[in-house]
């Protein structure tokens, strides 16, 4: 059971990750979800910048601990999207692409301002 709340957690935080990186595209015209998307924006360069830890990690953690899991040992999914997650780079590399998806993302919703 909390293997699969693992899981679960797991491709929430996937999907989280992914809502940050493309959210502005799904936000146009819709102002309550470009400013959830905003505070997701800021919520992600802060937790990757400050020695902060992602809610969703100390869930997952707690979930895998519980589950007995131990890395490599268990099923794909858990395995891959831990990797996706939690990629072996180093913190400056990660930095750097927050700061990109960050700009990428401001650069849109500014543009659509200009429009306006």
């Amino acid at each position: 059971m909390y293997q699969a709340a693992a899981i679960a957690v797991l491709i929430l935080h996937v999907a989280f990750i992914l809502w940050v990186i493309f959210g502005a595209l799904l936000t146009r015209g819709r102002r309550l979800l470009a400013g959830l998307h905003l505070a997701s924006l800021l919520w992600s360069l802060l937790v990757q910048t400050l020695p902060w830890t992602c809610p969703l990690t100390l869930v997952e953690n707690w979930l895998e601990a519980r589950a007995g899991a131990m890395p490599y040992a268990d099923g794909f999914l858990l395995h891959y999207l831990d990797a996706l997650v939690y990629p072996n780079l180093p913190p400056l590399l990660l930095t750097v692409a927050a700061a990109i998806v960050v700009s990428v993302n401001v650069a849109i919703y500014g543009r659509r301002w200009l429009r306006r």
